[in-house]
């Protein structure tokens, strides 16, 4: 997708962070923006501020962990605009902690938010950019954590890990409507990931502090985050890559060496299973799988 003008996007988790910037760098590009956020005064404020600037916004509340309220999302951004062709679920949400500290309601409260969240915004705007045939772009957000898995990490990797695996099977689905989709993993970058309790809901405890999983204590977790990358880098980036057709997007390239050792040690896995006498019976026998290179 090169072309802007014009178009509409829609981004949740837009009142702040990376989905902020996200809206304001399409905004600056000619687009439309439809905001979507949980946090109502952060997300009004976020629309004030760029109705100042002189664009063209819009913001409904909206909670990604509802089909339904997803659904109202679309039909408001189709009321206003007529298409959509541009979409970032981004909105999520961290928690993590030792093996057997993490509780059941923390669990649900991140998959849904994080995976069925961006199942939702996918599912429902596809068929909506598809139909009008202009083609558009689907970026969803996942991190390293769904490359890598650091220990304490893993209800948030978990979700995230299947953003990418979900993305790269969309990216082949949709590529011959002309339906780019890319999967963003970031590294740190500078948000209030590591405060995602102030809006956790009553279904799951309430507002209040949780452990994010990105430092061994809550403070190193603040640090972590806060001396990350400025959000309006990562807002460069994912128009950088939109253009570009990219699926993969990366803003931290030192973090190369840590994906490439675990790549190494599911080669390794491999090599193992090619040597091993068990599998001897069936080291012949042929799978056929659609793959990442193949013609969608």
């Amino acid at each position: 997708m090169k072309d802007f003008t014009d178009k509409t996007a829609v981004v949740t988790g837009a009142a702040s962070g990376m989905g902020r910037a996200f809206a304001e760098r399409f905004a600056r590009e000619g687009m439309k923006v439809v905001l979507a956020d949980i946090e109502e005064p952060a997300l009004e404020s976020a629309v004030a501020e760029l109705k100042d600037l002189g664009y063209d916004v819009l913001g409904l509340p909206t909670d990604v962990r509802s089909f339904y309220a997803v659904q109202n999302l679309a039909n408001a951004a189709l009321q206003a605009y007529g298409k959509v062709h541009v979409v970032c679920n981004n909105a999520g949400v961290a928690v993590g902690g030792p093996i057997g500290t993490v509780r059941e309601r923390d669990w649900d409260w991140i998959i849904d938010v994080n995976l069925k969240g961006v199942v939702h915004g996918t599912e429902i705007f596809a068929p909506l950019i598809k139909s009008h045939g202009e083609g558009g772009h689907i970026v969803n957000t996942a991190s390293m954590a769904g490359m890598v898995s650091p220990p304490g990490m893993e209800p948030y990797c978990a979700t995230k890990f299947a953003v990418v695996a979900m993305s790269e099977g969309w990216y082949q689905q949709l590529a011959p409507a002309n339906i780019g989709v890319s999967v963003l993993c970031p590294g740190f970058v500078k948000t209030r990931i590591h405060e995602s309790g102030r809006a956790r809901q009553d279904k799951y405890g309430g507002i209040g502090e949780v452990d994010p999983g990105v430092g061994d204590t809550r403070e190193q977790a603040a640090q972590n985050v806060l001396n990350g990358i400025d959000p309006d880098i990562v807002g460069n980036r994912v128009l950088e890559a939109i253009q570009n057709g990219e699926l993969y997007i990366f803003t931290h390239p030192a973090m190369r060496p840590f994906v490439e050792a675990r790549f190494q040690m599911i080669l390794a896995a491999f090599d193992a299973a090619a040597n091993s006498p068990a599998l001897a019976s069936v080291k012949d026998h042929t799978v056929v799988i659609p793959t990442l290179t193949s013609k969608p």
